[in-house]
């Protein structure tokens, strides 16, 4: 089974463009340890089935205060509304240990510019890098990129604002508006993205660092256009923060011409522990082995995370999407097993 902590709400609080901030407590009294832009994942019994979501803390562990999470409602969304409307403080829920590579990993001498790309709800993870990097560093700048619908639409607004004013010489806000009638203020486009790079760089560009958190295209637009600068890859960290609720629909995320449609063996090596299970070509090895009650790491369940990240050294595995493994951990044998399927059998994988 994998290892659960219980966390008190003692805050619950509604915030702009319908989110909801919860502050937790350890039950138990125990303090959890975490880092910079990981997430927790809550585990939910919903009609006699497990449902697992993630989201970020934009808590940080350099500021003692308690873990928090922000929950943007989701239209259709069953975990969302719960969280938004049927928990109030005092409610207990299960959570597994923090977990997410995209992490920021503080150098009390670097002198670095680092830049941080947030699209609404995404800058739960942006603000708690933010807040590390300025109170944990003497000389790196910060460069907060934060686009919303509007002031009123805008998540810590307020905050943001305050954490300028106290840090007027190394953090700088660039805020864009989509209601705004100046264009060039209004969406994020490869232009602008220079400008702001360009302008704010204070150090060796070598040394900067990129981190975004939005919808796949908000990033994707990011990545486009620091590469084309001459940036590496290395220096840019992706966090997706859509993953699909319950109304998702399956065939977003399914190739729609499947031409295999054989069933083949899997062999699952997690815990000292071998399990053996058939996959059939329209289920995920994920899928079936929580049908057969193993109980495997994951957390999104739509390849946007990296919670259920494993490695095949045996047979091949083919994802339907995937938006966390690079082209040569894949080459690496790396896979995700939320939207793997086998390929031959005997395919063998190593959980974690």
């Amino acid at each position: 089974m994998t290892s659960t902590r219980k966390l008190r709400i003692i805050s619950h609080e509604r915030r702009a463009a319908e989110n909801v901030v919860i502050q937790f407590e350890p039950a138990d009294g125990e303090k959890i340890h975490y880092q910079s832009g990981q997430f927790l994942v809550f585990s939910f019994h919903l009609n006699g089935k497990e449902v697992r979501r993630s989201y970020s803390m934009c808590s940080s562990p350099a500021i003692d205060e308690p873990l928090t999470i922000a929950v943007k409602l989701v239209e259709n969304g069953e975990i969302s509304k719960f969280l938004h409307h049927k928990v109030g403080v005092g409610d207990v829920l299960d959570a597994m240990e923090p977990n997410g590579i995209f992490i920021y990993t503080p150098e009390k001498e670097a002198r670095r510019t680092v830049f941080l790309f947030a699209a609404g709800v995404g800058i739960t993870p942006i603000y708690s890098i933010l807040k590390t990097a300025l109170l944990t560093e003497e000389y790196s700048k910060i460069v907060l990129v934060y686009s919303n619908k509007s002031v009123r639409d805008t998540l810590f607004y307020e905050e943001l604002k305050q954490w300028e004013e106290i840090y007027p010489e190394r953090f700088k806000i660039e805020w864009l508006f989509s209601e705004s009638k100046n264009l060039l203020m209004a969406r994020l486009n490869n232009v602008r993205i220079e400008q702001i790079v360009n302008e704010h760089l204070s150090y060796d560009r070598n040394d900067a660092l990129f981190y975004t958190c939005g919808p796949i295209n908000y990033m994707v637009l990011c990545r486009i256009t620091l590469r084309s600068m001459g940036y590496s890859q290395d220096q840019i960290k992706r966090e997706t923060y859509f993953i699909p609720e319950d109304e998702a629909d399956d065939d977003d995320l399914t190739e729609k011409k499947i031409k295999d449609t054989n069933t083949y063996s899997v062999i699952i090596d997690y815990r000292d522990k071998t399990y053996r299970l058939d996959i059939p070509y329209y289920k995920r090895i994920l899928e079936v082995a929580l049908e057969n009650h193993i109980s495997l790491p994951y957390s999104c369940g739509a390849g946007m995370c990296s919670t259920c990240t494993s490695t095949c050294t045996e047979g091949g595995v083919r994802m339907d999407y995937n938006e966390v493994l690079t082209d040569q951990e894949i080459e690496q044998g790396r896979v995700l097993i939320c939207t793997g399927h086998p390929t031959a059998n005997n395919t063998r994988i190593v959980i974690g």
